[in-house]
């Protein structure tokens, strides 16, 4: 059976950037862009070494570039050495110390701003009191705290003196966090009292006790808390202290450790795993760089730019394009700790208009659900200020593209749909906003220097126009190193003997167009096979979508079918009430004809599932996994403690 995906959906309109915007671009046109991608074929270390001495400031420059003797463990400029906070911060004191770095908006709408002068001695002062908690190069230390200027010092704080920093999002249960404290073997965790979003308050400093009372936590000696509720929290002496506290009479200065270009920046544990967390651990030099590169490529970075990436710290997302990429070009950006429909569905918008947002990253859910919200709301807002739009977290449809780049864009901003994953570190296929010409719901093509195909089951390139299994053919500076403490997980999980070992494998199915344009479909395991034809769940989702009349949200799986192996099941949110009855029996024929016009018979969902909402995480996520076991009709066993909305799973059972 053949193990090409089959790619059903084409997509025509093609959007090039305007001659306008292609002259003032840091890659300015498809030339550029070729001239890259020859430069990395010619001499591909030649080409990463050249980046890595532009970007970076080393302490001791490397010698060797890419050492690639005990792959799949790959090395990048190994006998170099430098410091991740060091080129964050300290190298624009020279040239901008009074600029603003982070421009910083609370749930209740207070704005607070930080100078790059600001920021550094706040992370100097942290930086002090972990070496006086005896904290030292190598030790990891767990961070459990909102979205604040103070998230960022911590992480920061961890660079500057060579310890390993662990984020979990501050929606984590106590379970998933002691989990992870025990993985990491963390000695220090950071967190806060509570957090606010969307008007509630969140506690969690109470999460962490419970943690830490699970058993197995011994090594924690410290848990630094930083007040930000003001709600009274149980403080136990003498293990926990009060940031105000702890940073109280340090010094402002504090030399940086300098480390391996190899050495753990970070761990950061994939969300939604099952069994054992899974973390991923990044290295120094490497992630940095291609932090740097991809904000002056894909975001195409300007002095004068004000940034602003709405992903939470606890995610990749909010350690590449707010912790730390941003800060390495000397950029300032705006942080968010609320959520987008409070106090109204306006949240974002506003937020744009008044900080004159040059640059908006954001996910296809948030703009999904901010289309049902009130799809003519951008309207009332100025948003003038904009000139690059991005997407991130999963394939964006194209009608959701669309309202992207014609309601909030104007029909002006280029639309940089970046494909990457915690794995890769950053921006892997993505347009350049100056060069590439888009196709709605296509990340287009690899960065320079990424070398990407899609292969059979077998490993054989399947060609162009088709669709299968995404790899990378050659390794890449900002790739995962291992997981932490068992790289036989990280060799089975990612370089399979299926493909000898060779290729990093995405778990991503995509397609390519007759242009060569990427299309990502789903993950691997999101791939559908209904009578001996294998389907990508989002292409799906994107039909039941463009019906924009009905339909404000979709989620596709998959489950057993006697007749066909494998039934599409679709879970739908309308635009109006939910449908009972045979007003739902109605909707969903209508529905099922739909897909059967948009994309064939064999698309059309078996069953159709309506609900007010899709069960997702806080932080925007679509839960498929346990849509897939309602699907099934399973009793859900896993851990839905990060759930913004359990109940919405009981309704789910419930449709019909």
């Amino acid at each position: 059976m053949s193990a090409q995906i089959e790619s059903l959906l084409s997509e025509t309109r093609v959007f090039a950037p305007s001659a306008e915007f292609v002259k003032q671009a840091n890659i300015s046109g498809m030339d550029a862009y070729r001239a890259l991608v020859a430069e990395a074929e010619r001499d591909f270390e030649g080409y990463w070494a050249r980046l890595a001495r532009e970007q970076l400031r080393w302490h001791k420059p490397f010698t060797k570039t890419l050492d690639e003797s005990q792959a799949p463990f790959f090395k990048w400029f190994d006998d170099g050495e430098l410091n991740a906070s060091y080129n964050c911060l300290d190298r624009h004191l020279q040239t901008q110390p009074d600029k603003t770095a982070i421009i910083f908006e609370a749930d209740d709408g207070k704005v607070t701003k930080i100078s790059y002068r600001g920021l550094t001695h706040e992370v100097c002062r942290l930086a002090n009191a972990l070496r006086h908690h005896g904290i030292k190069k190598g030790d990891r230390v767990l961070i459990y705290m909102p979205m604040s200027i103070q998230v960022v010092v911590a992480m920061q704080a961890c660079a500057r003196i060579g310890a390993t920093h662990s984020v979990v999002f501050g929606g984590f249960s106590a379970k998933s966090l002691q989990e992870r404290i025990i993985d990491a073997g963390a000695t220090e965790v950071i967190t806060a009292d509570g957090q606010f979003r969307g008007g509630k308050e969140i506690p969690l400093k109470p999460v962490v006790d419970e943690a830490l009372a699970m058993g197995g936590c011994e090594g924690v000696r410290n848990v630094i808390v930083y007040k930000r509720s003001g709600s009274p929290v149980p403080m136990r002496s003498p293990r926990d202290k009060w940031w105000d506290d702890v940073v109280k009479g340090q010094p402002e200065t504090c030399e940086p450790e300098w480390v391996n270009a190899e050495h753990p920046l970070f761990i950061l544990y994939t969300s939604g795993s099952t069994g054992k967390p899974k973390g991923v651990q990044h290295s120094t030099g490497g992630y940095l760089l291609w932090a740097s590169l991809t904000m002056q490529w894909v975001f195409d970075h300007k002095a004068s730019d004000i940034f602003w990436c709405t992903a939470d710290v606890g995610w990749v997302t909010g350690h590449t394009y707010i912790a730390y990429g941003p800060l390495a070009v000397g950029a300032t950006e705006v942080m968010f700790e609320g959520v987008p429909t409070y106090p109204d569905a306006g949240r974002f918008w506003k937020m744009i208009q008044d900080h004159k947002v040059n640059v908006f990253y954001t996910a296809p859910t948030a703009i999904r659900s901010l289309i049902k919200a009130g799809g003519d709301l951008p309207k009332k807002y100025d948003l003038s200020s904009l000139r690059i739009l991005g997407t991130v977290g999963e394939p964006i449809n194209p009608e959701a593209w669309m309202w992207y780049h014609e309601m909030v864009g104007g029909g002006r901003c280029p639309i940089v749909d970046t494909w990457w994953q915690t794995e890769t570190g950053g921006h892997l296929i993505s347009p350049l906003p100056g060069a590439t010409p888009t196709k709605p719901g296509s990340c287009t093509f690899p960065l320079p220097g990424i070398i990407t195909d899609i292969v059979d089951e077998t490993g054989l390139s399947v060609g162009r126009g088709k669709g299968g299994i995404l790899v990378i053919k050659r390794p890449w500076p900002a790739m995962i190193r291992t997981i932490w403490g068992d790289p036989e997980r990280y060799k089975k999980s990612y370089f399979p003997e299926d493909f000898q070992g060779k290729y990093y494998l995405a778990g991503d199915g995509a397609s390519t167009d007759q242009d060569g344009y990427y299309r990502i479909m789903g993950r691997i395991d999101d791939v559908l096979n209904v009578s001996g034809h294998r389907l990508g769940t989002m292409e799906i989702e994107s039909a039941l979508v463009a019906n924009t009349k009905l339909v404000a949200e979709a989620a596709v799986v998959g489950r057993p079918d006697e007749l066909t192996g494998e039934a599409v099941c679709a879970f739908v949110v309308l635009k109006g009430e939910r449908p009972v009855g045979e007003e739902a029996k109605r909707i969903a024929k209508e529905l099922r004809d739909w897909v059967g016009k948009e994309i064939g018979a064999l698309a059309k969902p078996k069953e159709i599932r309506f609900g007010d909402n899709l069960p997702k995480t806080r932080s925007g996520k679509i839960m498929r996994r346990l849509l897939r076991s309602i699907a099934k009709g399973e009793e859900i066993m896993q851990d839905i403690s990060t759930l913004e909305n359990p109940a919405i799973l009981e309704q789910l059972k419930q449709s019909t």
